[in-house]
């Protein structure tokens, strides 16, 4: 599986990984399936109760063409509406739990969706899905032709890297910040004292906390007003986030 590195607006890079051949075809033998369900209810509902069929002996060609394209539409639109509407999942998509994002950490918009909708038919309908496993496989981000010209690619949930792996912390709204003196450490220096704190945290090394706890306060001037060490490093990493988001 190929490995993704995605730039998030504040110049974080989260890694995710390539969906996979197998889950992408998996995903769209769901969807397919999900289509000829629809399609036979259709022709259930529309052919054999009400019996369409013989009004259609009296229409045009033309006229059976529109009626055709009206009730097997939904058919046509299914992915890039579904997509559209689930932020880069279909049902199949969700079932297998792979999603379509913007390789450049944006969230995909409907352009992307309709792109990557127009190219299936190179991708997928002509020679039987072939073009899209070549390109798919072949390509070093897992794409096919319609994610290279949206700029786009599809990753595997399974695998995605929590925010807590990141130099992120959640924050409110209406948070307030403690240490603006904060600002004078790099993304790098963040990344390093929150892995190093969670590493300590989760084996109660409070040897390893208290010299983190030193070592911020000698490089930035700040003190600890909070009394309690792990409370002060957990501010340190919210406020961090708070300057550099209003920046």
């Amino acid at each position: 599986m190929s490995e993704l590195s995605i730039n998030t607006t504040q110049n974080v890079k989260i890694n995710f990984i390539a969906a996979s051949v197998g889950q992408r075809i998996g995903s769209y033998y769901i969807d397919f399936a999900i289509k000829v369900a629809y399609g036979i209810v259709v022709s259930l509902i529309f052919f054999y109760w009400l019996r369409l069929g013989k009004v259609f002996d009296t229409l045009d060609s033309w006229s059976r063409i529109s009626i055709i394209l009206f009730l097997y539409f939904p058919i046509i639109i299914y992915s890039i509406t579904l997509e559209s509407l689930f932020e880069g999942q279909t049902f199949g998509k969700k079932i297998v739990k792979i999603k379509v994002v913007k390789i450049d950490g944006y969230q995909a918009g409907f352009g992307d969706y309709l792109m990557r909708w127009f190219f299936r038919i190179i991708d997928v309908s002509f020679f039987y899905g072939i073009v899209a496993i070549i390109t798919v496989i072949s390509s070093k981000k897992g794409q096919r032709l319609g994610d290279m010209v949206a700029g786009t690619a599809v990753i595997t949930l399974k695998n995605k890297i929590n925010i807590s792996h990141t130099i992120l912390e959640e924050i409110g709204n209406a948070y307030v910040p403690t240490y603006p003196l904060v600002i004078k450490l790099s993304d790098n220096d963040m990344r390093i004292i929150k892995e190093t704190f969670q590493r300590a945290e989760a084996k109660n090394d409070y040897e390893t906390i208290q010299k983190l706890v030193s070592k911020i306060e000698n490089v930035t001037g700040i003190k600890n007003q909070s009394g309690n060490d792990k409370d002060f490093l957990r501010i340190v990493l919210k406020d961090y986030n708070f300057y550099t988001q209003n920046m």
